[in-house]
């Protein structure tokens, strides 16, 4: 059953038409489990009921027609209960609803399990048989196995925008789709996949009814393929030998080859765009060659993709837009990676938002964004870029959120909210310089997290006090070898030196995990829980004193460094790296009497961000100069949620009450013991978790650059005291949502609830 389930599985998921997918998974599980029907519904939820996607059995033609609603009949009734139903006479069960259309007369025997991803139902898969019995417990097993591998398929065609379910995606009118914050601000724009590589295997597959404009447009794309590849051929003739110049006559054979063309155009004559049937003729062909046993034809599969894409971007065009128009259309650029360059050629005046389906908030794009003020959403987890492209788009850059398919009634929502944004950012920098203290006069410290545009990021807010968190790794992630001790101690200078009355907290290297270096491979099993942090760098004394003496000798003359350990998790992490900084201030201190200058000592902290040491707060503090809180390792770690898992990443709150009350404790034991304690975690940054960090007792946050202003303003319009009297109820509650509920309604009275509303 294991090897028929993976074959299934495995043949489905290489089918890159969708609807042609579920018709053939429908066959392929009716001649495996020998039965006389397999159907596949899929809910749409805007209509309420399950539509009829495919089937081998039941009469084809109610396939895309016939809907049975959410609680109508056996199938609505599986959906309802979320379980499996096995019935030996289906038209004898109270719940069977007759649809003639389907022509099911003749079957008795029943079984259908629902199709579930995270807890949504996506559908139902059944099987039917002419004589009255009983399905067996193995039948069913494999029944259930199978639709939770069919669950993943149907959320990639979601992403990948290949299910097209009564014109929606899901039956969904409108669509959500979630990535990483990378620059704030609302937008609403066109889609734009601006200058893109266009690759066969990123295509997604589309229908065309005009047949001979299709082929018209395939055959003049090969033909000015052949002029290229000839150009091509021609520059390069004289600088290579004979027998290498031969591969372009590959490419010419295989322009000129009949069946190709010919296999194409049967392909759009079959109701299949140009794009789209190049990419299923192009990867047969490929996957044929794969799989030959001489390693140079083998090798011919490549030359047929590289000249198959050429093909594809003179299908496409060049995709290059006119921006000399007049016309008032915003565009929302989209990119595998956005890039400086990409940005430096688009217009600005034409730029409402950026996309980039790879990329992280420390990630180039996001930078630039951040600088242009253009909010920007990063890593759209397996979300094709054409399921973007040419679509109007409504990004949240405070969430993450990339919304499409919008109604009349979402744009006036999502249009209002921008005016409402927009109006609420004009006032709030207007009161940007005034002083971070609240209604009833705490004053609070709030500081930038950093970590490659520094000195530009504390210029937006002059009223921070210096940086909570510089990331050293990023500069070690821009490069391709670990930067010298002189390229550290320049970049750490440049930073010191700007702002010497500004306290500076640096983080010892923190690699591992999320953030590898690529010229330092680690490949374990579980990099969250395994060598990263404090735990490599002490491992590699080399490394951590350079970096050490790098700090300590861009420091010299200057009293503003702050120096952070990241990933602590027991006493002895910070015994021996006290041992390696005060070898280093010894060796570095001698340098600076030389010259005559003073070396101060820095403050050395430790990150809490591993739930071990909340436990060991009393002994660690008679080690440290301060502490900082990680709130986002220490809320995933918590949690047991990745919080880069999509499975799981809903589990993912700061706000979960074990989380709160840990920081609650942290907080209360460093007031005792008279530590400084900054939080810098995503947490900070909200309006909310500020809210909650101050009626806990922190009194410095340290943030995103783009957020400073927005918990200024925060901070300057409510009372700490009637904070803290919401917090005994705010740690009893049971769940995030009932915290976030507390603290968003008191946001609301104070007349905040504009940033509650804008991503906030």
């Amino acid at each position: 059953m294991l090897t028929s389930l993976k074959k299934i599985v495995q043949e489905f998921s290489k089918i890159p038409d969708f609807p042609s997918a579920l018709a053939r998974l429908a066959t392929m599980v009716k001649d495996t489990m020998g039965v006389d029907s397999c159907s596949i519904y899929l809910a749409n939820y805007a209509t309420q009921k399950m539509l009829l996607a495919a089937t081998d059995g039941l009469d084809k033609s109610a396939v895309g027609v016939v809907e049975i609603g959410f609680y109508e009949g056996l199938i609505g009734l599986i959906g309802d209960r979320e379980e499996p139903i096995n019935i030996e006479n289906a038209p004898a069960h109270p719940r069977f609803k007759h649809y003639p259309e389907v022509k099911e007369d003749n079957y008795h025997a029943f079984i259908g399990t629902p199709i579930i991803h995270q807890r949504k139902v996506l559908g139902v898969i059944s099987m039917q048989q002419q004589e009255i019995r009983r399905f067996s417990e193995d039948d069913e097993a494999f029944l259930v196995t199978l639709a939770a591998q069919v669950a993943l398929e149907i959320v990639n065609a979601e992403m990948l925008g290949t299910l097209d379910l009564d014109n929606g995606n899901l039956g969904l009118d409108l669509r959500t789709v979630n990535g990483i914050p990378g620059s704030s601000g609302l937008a609403i724009g066109q889609g734009i996949a601006y200058n893109s590589k266009h690759e066969l295997k990123h295509w997604v597959a589309k229908k065309s009814s005009e047949h001979k404009a299709q082929v018209d447009l395939y055959r003049k794309a090969v033909e000015q393929t052949r002029v290229q590849v000839g150009e091509l051929s021609g520059r390069i003739k004289d600088n290579i030998p004979e027998d290498v110049s031969a591969i372009f006559q590959l490419y010419h054979q295989l322009l000129d080859a009949n069946s190709l063309g010919r296999e194409v155009e049967a392909k759009i004559h079959e109701g299949w765009d140009a794009a789209s049937s190049l990419k299923f003729i192009v990867e047969d062909y490929a996957h044929r060659f794969e799989r030959m046993d001489d390693p140079y034809m083998r090798e011919r599969a490549v030359d047929i993709i590289d000249l198959s894409n050429r093909i594809l971007t003179n299908i496409l065009g060049d995709n290059q837009l006119d921006f000399s128009s007049t016309d008032d259309i915003q565009y929302i650029l989209i990119a595998n990676e956005v890039s400086a360059p990409m940005l430096a050629e688009f217009p600005r005046e034409k730029l409402a938002g950026i996309i980039s389906i790879k990329g992280s908030n420390n990630s180039h794009a996001a930078i630039l964004a951040r600088a242009l003020g253009v909010p920007a959403v990063m890593g759209l987890h397996k979300v094709s870029i054409n399921l973007l492209n040419q679509k109007e788009l409504f990004i949240d850059g405070y969430s993450g959120e990339v919304t499409l398919n919008l109604t009349d009634q979402a744009r006036q929502d999502y249009t209002a909210l921008i005016t409402q944004e927009e109006a609420l950012q004009a006032k709030i920098a207007l009161e940007a310089n005034n002083p971070s203290v609240s209604v009833d006069g705490i004053p609070v410290s709030l500081l930038v997290n950093t970590g490659l545009s520094a000195n530009l990021e504390m210029d937006q807010f002059l009223q921070g006090d210096g940086v909570g968190l510089y990331r050293t790794e990023i500069p070690f992630m821009m490069r391709e070898r670990f930067p010298s001790e002189q390229e550290q101690r320049d970049l750490y200078h440049s930073l010191l030196s700007a702002h010497p009355s500004k306290e500076i907290t640096m983080r010892t290297l923190d690699v591992g995990g999320d953030k590898p270096l690529s010229y330092f491979p680690i490949i374990e099993e579980n990099p969250f829980l395994g060598w990263r942090g404090i735990r490599l760098t002490l491992d590699h004394p080399d490394i951590f004193l350079v970096q050490i003496r790098a700090m300590l000798r861009a420091s010299i003359g200057l009293s503003n460094l702050h120096i952070l350990l990241p990933m602590i998790s027991n006493i002895s992490e910070v015994v021996e790296s006290k041992r390696l900084i005060n070898q280093a201030f010894l060796e570095v201190s001698e340098d600076a009497e030389k010259q005559g200058e003073t070396l101060v000592k820095p403050a050395i902290g430790i990150m809490l961000e591993v739930p071990a040491v909340v436990f060991q707060l009393p002994q660690l503090a008679q080690h440290v100069d301060f502490f900082s809180v990680g709130t986002n390792d220490l809320t995933q770690y918590l949690l047991a949620v990745d919080r880069n898992n999509p499975r799981v990443s809903t589990l993912y709150s700061s706000y979960h009450p074990s989380v709160l009350n840990a920081l609650q404790q942290i907080v209360d034991c460093a007031s005792e013991f008279n530590i400084p304690v900054t939080v810098c975690g995503e947490l900070a940054g909200e309006p909310a978790g500020a809210l909650v960090l101050l009626a806990m007792g922190y009194r410095k946050l340290s943030m995103n650059a783009h957020s400073l202003r927005k918990i200024n303003w925060v901070i300057r319009n409510v009372s700490v005291q009637d904070a803290k009297e919401l917090l005994p109820a705010i740690l009893n509650q049971a769940s995030p949502e009932q915290v976030k509920a507390i603290l968003n309604q008191y946001l609301e009275s104070q007349h905040l609830g504009g940033l509650v509303r804008a991503g906030g």
